[in-house]
């Protein structure tokens, strides 16, 4: 496994990643009307927009194909000032958890967090989603909780931040 930036070229295979994680990480959490509807064709078009920030990071197999991806950059509301930086998206195909590629993915979002200013971290994650447990893990402190309507189910959002990205360091020693 590898992790590389992102190209324009790649956001079809993004899309597929970002689909079917989605799919199978939200079934029974997010409405099915609203998994149902998700086409790689739209997400593929959200990701050539994405792309262009240049702030997206892949994970790719032996095989070079794409596994995951992830991407961050400025904290988006403002309305966090000890939290600069935000990871906006981190998705791994379900087959390929749990073997250290999320760990990697985001190491590669706070060098760039870092190369661009940014030493504190913030992410959202839904309440119901079993992998917010990687930030627990990874010593995310619970900032805010917020209340989202998908499809007409209310979820809970919940973001971690962390102060010092620099505390993450020892949760990369392991895939470094």
């Amino acid at each position: 496994m590898k992790t590389r930036k992102a190209t324009l070229a790649d956001a079809k295979a993004i899309a597929r990643v970002h689909v079917d994680s989605w799919i199978a990480t939200y079934r029974n959490i997010v409405p099915d009307t609203y998994l149902d509807q998700l086409s790689y064709e739209a997400r593929e078009q959200l990701w050539k927009e994405n792309l262009k920030a240049n702030n997206n990071f892949l994970a790719e197999n032996d095989n070079g194909e794409i596994i995951g991806f992830a991407d961050g950059g400025k904290e988006r509301t403002g309305k966090y000032a000890a939290l600069q930086g935000e990871l906006y998206s981190i998705y791994i195909l379900p087959e390929y958890q749990g073997k250290g590629i999320g760990r990697s993915l985001m190491k590669r979002v706070i060098e760039h967090l870092k190369e661009s200013g940014r030493y504190s971290l913030l992410v959202w994650v839904l309440e119901e989603n079993p992998s917010r447990a990687f930030y627990e893990k990874m010593g995310g402190k619970e900032v805010d909780r917020k209340t989202l309507s998908i499809s007409g189910k209310k979820l809970t959002e919940i973001a971690y931040g962390w102060e010092d990205i620099d505390q993450l360091k020892s949760c990369f020693e392991v895939t470094s």
